[in-house]
């Protein structure tokens, strides 16, 4: 018989068990983090009616989504978390309690070229804030807050928040004349740290017949220097000249000011003007999230405020605010930079009991022990030379091997070896599981990420 060559597709990760521990370490802590703010845990499905998932239809979404047919059913693979959460709140609204708060850590799947470090499938980590009618402006302050409590749960340090307000931008728009093109114009200068104002304003004034000194006075205003407060005061000077715009300044100083009650510290966020969020459904604060040390990666946590999440389903007005990070992504410039914490134990146990006799009675009734005391722990029943049981302890990278021989079971005592230091000691049952416990808390310190 012919052997088929095994092969991963091109633009989809598939971990070694070590870097899979690292992996759903991170996933393990944005679980916690999230659950931590009150955020009920959902899973949707990966699979949805092609009829459900494309309900807004069109553009870039319809011609990167997998679609296929089984049956005479229309199927395709999810493209993102929003679009399922928007079917799921609209299908149960009867049965939710709101404002609803949910985290969603899953795959979707997106038919793009795949290139370095991007996926055509890939982990999403998504929290929203789904409110019934109305969702308080506090809302969009605490999920920043939430970004920054997650990161620096992770153990980044070096990342700034920078946040802004789609009203700001579509007030200006008006107050420049520019509000029949506001959507191109908003899509453009979401591009420009990508390929800088030069090519902004060519695109502005050729493409979207923008005036070039109305470019430039749209481009110098979103550009505006100072930070935080010297933008704040920047806004003061153009209040009064569009509703809007006087609205979303004021929800800016807001949520500037909410962050810093939030616990954000002031250097890691700031307001940006340039920050647009090209997505059209967006409508009040919007935030990226960038590495202050690899400004080159882009932003690695992304959302914003929207009006009405479940409009293609429901004729409720089901406004929310809500981020996301793209998991995948994430890990694969973590891990490529260098910044994962490979000193964790990554071995998928505590503790290898190697039993020394032939009767494995006792072996398996300490390994039971062990394991009802909350030690991981496997038990080598393999016929192997002891060279070889060292070796495979080694590989793994247990961090502690126990010997249990016939000397060990008359005496009561369990022979531990420290795999790291070398020391091997005869102690009692609990003594050897304080004594394990100890030493896998000093061996665990530390972060899940170390940022440089």
């Amino acid at each position: 018989m012919e052997k088929v060559k095994p092969r991963t597709l091109s633009g989809f990760m598939e971990l070694l068990p070590a870097p899979q521990v690292q992996m759903e370490r991170i996933m393990q802590v944005l679980r916690e983090t999230y659950a931590l703010y009150g955020f009920y845990p959902l899973d949707t499905p990966l699979i949805e009616s092609s009829e459900v998932l494309l309900a807004k239809g069109g553009g870039e979404t319809e011609k990167q989504i997998y679609r296929f047919t089984k049956g005479d059913s229309d199927l395709s693979l999810r493209f993102d978390l929003t679009v399922p959460l928007a079917k799921y709140v609209a299908q149960h609204y009867g049965e939710l309690t709101f404002p609803f708060r949910r985290f969603q850590i899953g795959k979707v799947y997106r038919g793009e070229r795949a290139q370095r470090g991007r996926f055509r499938e890939f982990y999403q980590a998504d929290i929203d804030v789904i409110g019934d009618g109305k969702l308080d402006i506090i809302n969009e302050a605490e999920v920043p807050s939430i970004i920054y409590k997650t990161f620096t749960s992770l153990g980044l340090e070096r990342f700034k928040i920078r946040i802004n307000n789609r009203k700001v931008l579509n007030g200006f728009f008006a107050i420049l004349g520019l509000t029949e093109q506001a959507g191109d114009v908003m899509r453009t200068i979401d591009k420009l740290e990508k390929i800088g104002a030069d090519k902004v304003k060519a695109i502005l004034v050729e493409d979207f017949g923008v005036a070039a000194e109305t470019a430039d006075e749209l481009l110098a205003f979103i550009e505006t220097p100072g930070g935080t407060e010297g933008i704040l005061a920047a806004l003061e000077g153009y209040k009064g000249k569009n509703d809007v715009f006087d609205q979303g300044a004021d929800e800016l100083r807001t949520v500037a000011q909410y962050m810093t009650a939030f616990g954000v510290p002031d250097d890691h966020f700031e307001i940006d003007l340039t920050i647009a969020r090209g997505l059209d459904y967006y409508t009040g604060t919007v935030y990226e999230t960038a590495m202050l040390d690899h400004p080159e990666i882009g932003s690695i946590c992304s959302g914003g405020r929207y009006d009405n999440l479940a409009e293609y389903y429901t004729d409720k007005q089901l406004p929310g605010v809500g981020i996301s990070i793209g998991l995948t992504r994430l890990f694969y410039v973590l891990g490529e930079q260098g910044y994962l914490n490979d000193s964790m134990n990554k071995a998928p146990a505590d503790v290898l009991i190697l039993p020394m006799t032939d009767d494995m009675g006792a072996a398996i009734a300490l390994a039971t022990s062990l394991r009802e005391a909350g030690i991981r722990t496997q038990l080598y029943s393999e016929h192997k030379k002891f060279k070889h049981k060292i070796g495979y302890a080694d590989k793994l990278g247990i961090p502690y091997v126990i010997f249990l021989g016939e000397d060990e079971i008359k005496e009561n005592v369990i022979a531990v070896k420290d795999m790291d230091s070398g020391e091997q000691v005869k102690v009692t049952l609990g003594d050897a599981i304080a004594r394990i416990r100890d030493g896998l808390a000093a061996k665990n310190q530390g972060k899940v990420i170390c940022d440089k």
